[in-house]
């Protein structure tokens, strides 16, 4: 039998399948892989910003600092003796998305699979023919009618007969080929010229066809080899420094009844119930310099509270979206965070760097746009300690289902005279740390230790007992403040998640005898797309923190302070015990429009049964861009 050359027979193979010799079907998908910075989506903030690192509201503007799920990483101002949060901004969610986001994943997908099952299928719904003129779609004016003849005619006609085409009689020579493709149409060739004895007159053909393609050829090779050099560039330098906007407005409709309280023994009304509109904006700007370096940037301005001059029971029914800032906006978040491996990144900021924004959340539905209305039912209050807002801080993931978080802040890092990084004659500092573990899917649990100092006898949360020691002379009330806490989140379907946070706090009075304890309590509910895909209920039970025992000296204990009203009054907790009631409903307009209505129910409001019971109704509107 005699062979043609096999070189001549490559060239025809190459030229009938990549110069539009073969049907072909449409290239196979291939998925993309993840970014190291897939976790800066612009997932909105579960407090209030809407940003996908993780940054939440200290006791001075909310930060945004959040990069996460709706629900996933905000603290008080920033003022000496301020004590009331701006809105919040969201935490980081548990083991498995933060720093898993930062992470390149290869993973194989179902949209892989499919495709490729899909390609090879097209490729066995070929139909054979034994003629060029039997594709509908080829005319003898086609630059490659020559080719097709010659691999579609049959032997008879002085062909290969080794070309397939579509069920449909066409052959959609423009469309590209696919690798199934090329391999299945070469081995038909391959078979049909091994059983065939070629003549002189074809394989001069063959020879005259390798000849005339080859300039198309040449030509080929060389756009493949610029785009090769152009993808080697871009890999090369595939990250460039771009700036993105997040951003995340907030519109409160709310009110409360009027009651009546005791206050230093005084009985006093709360008459400030009028309905009111408190508004907050969050814009974020993420900053990629590499594929491992982000500068996060936030602003926020808001406007309104529950509350204008008081009550004294305000850290009671706080919402967690109040950041009166007279509609100025101010700097709210200035961190970067830089990743070290795979697995341990660093967070070094100017602005709104603290245990809020640092430590992931275990409860994903937190954040005051999205999560719940009250101040209180974000997280464990223990994580806003010491009104951070400079400092230093880690995210390392041990292992699959252990992380750890560590976080030093100042609640005024570049004041000089009053605060400095180190604390200072009137800064506040924290030190802190968090370990979170995942024993099985669905399960979260952490465990928070923290030591804050403050002047000013306060433990920073904005939130029930707030005021640990009744300030001295000189307005000063110095204490160290160790505390612990562990939360945990049970999702015990796609439907249904329950979880609940402990928080201890005991404090030291400088120069002073006596330490005074607090704890507090949640457990929660939250129930998915009730009603639509993307709402949410939730049903919120706890007690906000509560003094529950203190033996400072006389005049520094509060609970006597407060219910006695005596100057020199002695020892003892709290009276009572308040409990607060919370429920809500997240209706999802749109992918950029959320409308939340609820309702909080606190008893024994200040810890005092003598206390009217506090009803507060509210909307909020939450705008996401």
């Amino acid at each position: 039998m005699k062979r043609a050359n096999f070189s001549a027979v490559l060239w025809l193979a190459l030229v009938s399948g990549l110069a539009v010799a073969m049907p072909s079907m449409q290239a196979q998908a291939v998925e993309s892989e993840p970014s190291r910075y897939d976790a800066l989506k612009v997932e909105p903030a579960s407090d209030g910003s809407a940003i996908a690192l993780t940054t939440e509201p200290s006791s001075d503007l909310t930060t945004v600092s959040e990069v996460s799920a709706p629900g996933s990483e905000a603290p008080m101002a920033s003022d000496a003796i301020a004590t009331e949060p701006v809105a919040e901004t969201e935490q980081a969610p548990g083991n498995g998305v933060a720093l898993q986001d930062w992470r390149t994943t290869q993973t194989a997908t179902t949209r892989d699979t499919a495709s490729t099952l899909s390609a090879v299928q097209a490729t066995m719904n070929m139909a054979q023919v034994t003629s060029v003129t039997q594709f509908s779609d080829v005319q003898p004016g086609d630059w490659a009618y020559e080719a097709l003849s010659f691999l579609a005619n049959s032997e008879d006609q002085g062909g290969l007969d080794c070309l397939e085409g579509y069920p449909d009689g066409s052959y959609r020579g423009n469309r590209t080929l696919s690798r199934f493709e090329f391999a299945a149409g070469l081995a038909a060739c391959l078979d049909a010229i091994a059983g065939t004895n070629l003549d002189a007159e074809q394989i001069t053909r063959v020879e005259a066809l390798q000849r005339e393609f080859s300039a198309e050829l040449t030509a080929l090779r060389g756009r493949v080899d610029t785009l090769e050099a152009q993808v080697d560039e871009l890999e090369a330098n595939q990250f460039s420094t771009t700036t993105r906007l997040f951003g995340q407005a907030v519109v409160g409709v709310q009110g409360r009844n009027e009651n009546d309280f005791t206050f230093f023994v005084d009985e006093l009304t709360d008459d400030e119930t009028s309905v009111n509109l408190i508004t907050n904006l969050q814009l974020s700007l993420l900053t990629q310099f590499d594929e491992r370096t982000i500068l996060l940037t936030g602003l926020q301005a808001g406007d309104g509270g529950t509350v204008e001059d008081g009550p004294a029971l305000s850290n009671f029914f706080r919402l967690g979206y109040e950041g009166d800032t007279d509609n100025d906006f101010r700097l709210s978040d200035l961190s970067l965070r830089h990743l070290i491996g795979d697995d341990f990144a660093i967070i070094v900021g100017a602005e709104g760097l603290n245990a809020v924004n640092v430590f992931r959340g275990t409860n994903r539905v937190e954040g005051a746009g999205l999560g719940p209305l009250s101040l209180f039912a974000q997280r464990n209050p223990i994580i806003g300690m010491g009104n951070g807002e400079g400092g230093l801080g880690f995210d390392w993931q041990i292992a699959d289902r252990i992380s750890l978080q560590g976080v030093y802040s100042s609640s005024l890092p570049s004041d000089t005279n009053l605060g400095g990084l180190f604390g200072g004659d009137q800064g506040e500092t924290a030190i802190g740390a968090q370990l979170v573990v995942t024993p099985i899917d669905n399960l979260d649990v952490s465990f928070q230790y923290i030591n804050s100092y403050s002047p000013f006898g306060r433990l920073g949360t904005g939130v029930g007992d707030d005021q640990i020691a009744v300030l001295g002379g000189n307005f000063r009330a110095p204490i160290n403040t160790d505390a612990l806490g562990t939360s945990l989140a049970w999702q015990i379907s796609n439907t249904f998640s329950l979880g609940g946070w402990f928080g201890y706090t005991n404090s030291d009075l400088q120069g002073d005898r006596g330490n005074a304890e607090t704890i507090n309590w949640m457990v929660f509910l939250n129930v998915a797309d009730v009603l639509g895909d993307g709402n949410l209920a939730g049903l919120y039970v706890g007690q906000p923190p509560r003094i529950v025992s203190s033996d400072f000296p006389g005049g520094r204990n509060v609970p006597s302070f407060i219910n006695e009203g005596e100057v020199e009054a002695g020892s003892g907790g709290q009276p009572d015990a308040a409990t607060h009631l919370e429920g809500f409903f997240r209706w999802r307009l749109s992918d950029n429009i959320v409308l939340t209505p609820g309702f909080i129910v606190i008893f024994n409001p200040g810890h005092n049964s003598d206390n009217d019971t506090i009803f507060v109704g509210a909307l909020r509107t939450t705008f996401l861009f």
